[in-house]
């Protein structure tokens, strides 16, 4: 359970799922609507705001707010709902803040502007498997 709200003195309650497993969800959101280089980084030991990063491609402004969206609609279902929101009418970066995790989904240019991974390359990636993707071996 995600301590970071109560650290920056925002009311809000605790999650029943652990940011780990919630980062985990988004990722296979963004998945199920074939979002590309999906990566979640641990960035809670350098960044005193959040635990995780979640990071992915869209491949042009309706797929990447279609991702956001999917986002969304999956972690209502696990009574999530991001505190706040960022970029979705121009959809270049979307940002979705759930406290604990943050989801950042770009579109290529942005996203190798930006360069994030780049950026927090001191962070861990937090292990993640893309279900939707065919087993190496597997026939």
């Amino acid at each position: 359970m995600s301590q970071r709200g109560f650290r920056l003195g925002i009311e809000k309650e605790v999650p029943t799922v652990d940011a780990p497993t919630t980062a985990r969800l988004a990722a296979d959101a963004i998945a199920d609507k074939k979002g590309l280089d999906i990566t979640i980084l641990e960035v809670g030991d350098l960044f005193v705001i959040t635990d995780f990063f979640v990071i992915a491609t869209g491949t042009s402004r309706p797929h990447v707010q279609a991702l956001a969206e999917g986002v969304e609609e999956f972690l209502k279902e696990h009574d999530r709902a991001p505190l706040r929101d960022e970029g979705l009418p121009e959809a270049e970066w979307v940002l979705l803040d759930y406290g604990d995790f943050m989801v950042h989904i770009f579109q290529p240019e942005a996203r190798a502007y930006y360069d994030l991974e780049r950026l927090w390359r001191d962070a861990p990636r937090l292990e993640w498997v893309d279900a939707s993707q065919p087993v190496a071996g597997a026939g």
